[in-house]
């Protein structure tokens, strides 16, 4: 299946990396540097990018439009602005919303995740050092020899929230939280025990990391 993208962005420099970076992981790519056309474009794409900052009507006002017109269609919104305001009211009508600077491989396992809940087959696989991961329900990761390697449920949702979040630098907490639904308690070894046998799983020298790395003091991140 064809996935198209809607994206919505009017640096020309910023739009020519993405949407070419996009359709080399084979995303047909429907760029527009205004959201004059938004509505009429988004018919048939199974995902929209939408910058905040636009000439005209702003990201905020286009995503509401598209939303009430389209409510099934995710939207994932792109802005330098950061503050926690600016983010609430992207996230009232979008799917989420990532802060520029953003890594593409990032961007990417954003965009295969919102696809994934919306129902969307979605056949591309990221590369990440030796490994192909494929975010399906199977759970399974495939090294670059075509070997499977078999994750349980808890293995994957960690593995996968740090995908989420790929080059960034997570929290014990953070991660706890989101993987278990409920408060971390200082000291406890669950998360640590998990990450050992992911790594036992993943690594080509589990003793040498080169995938999940410990940052030592704060929590974990997968190395863009």
């Amino acid at each position: 299946m064809s996935i198209t993208l809607l994206y919505v962005e009017d640096d020309q420099d910023i739009g020519q990396v993405v949407s070419g970076d996009l359709r080399d992981r084979n995303y047909t790519v429907r760029w527009l540097q205004s959201g004059e056309r938004a509505l009429e474009e988004a018919e048939g794409v199974q995902l929209v990018i939408l910058d905040v900052m636009l000439p005209g009507l702003d990201g905020f006002t286009v995503g509401q439009r598209l939303k009430r017109a389209y409510p099934q269609l995710p939207i994932l919104m792109l802005s330098a602005r950061s503050s926690i305001d600016d983010k609430l009211q992207g996230l009232e009508f979008a799917d989420d919303y990532l802060t520029k600077p953003f890594h593409p491989d990032e961007l990417a396992a954003r965009i295969e995740v919102l696809l994934r809940r919306a129902g969307t087959g979605v056949t591309q696989a990221l590369a990440l050092k030796h490994l192909m991961v494929h975010e399906g329900d199977n759970r399974i990761i495939r090294v670059d020899t075509g070997e499977e390697i078999m994750l349980t449920g808890k293995q994957f949702q960690i593995f996968t929230y740090l995908l989420r979040h790929l080059g960034q630098i997570m929290t014990k907490e953070q991660i706890y939280e989101s993987v278990w639904g409920e408060a971390y308690m200082e000291g406890d070894k669950t998360l640590m025990v998990h990450i050992r046998y992911l790594r036992e799983k993943l690594e080509l020298d589990p003793a040498v990391p080169e995938i999940i790395e410990t940052v030592r003091g704060i929590g974990y991140r997968i190395r863009a």
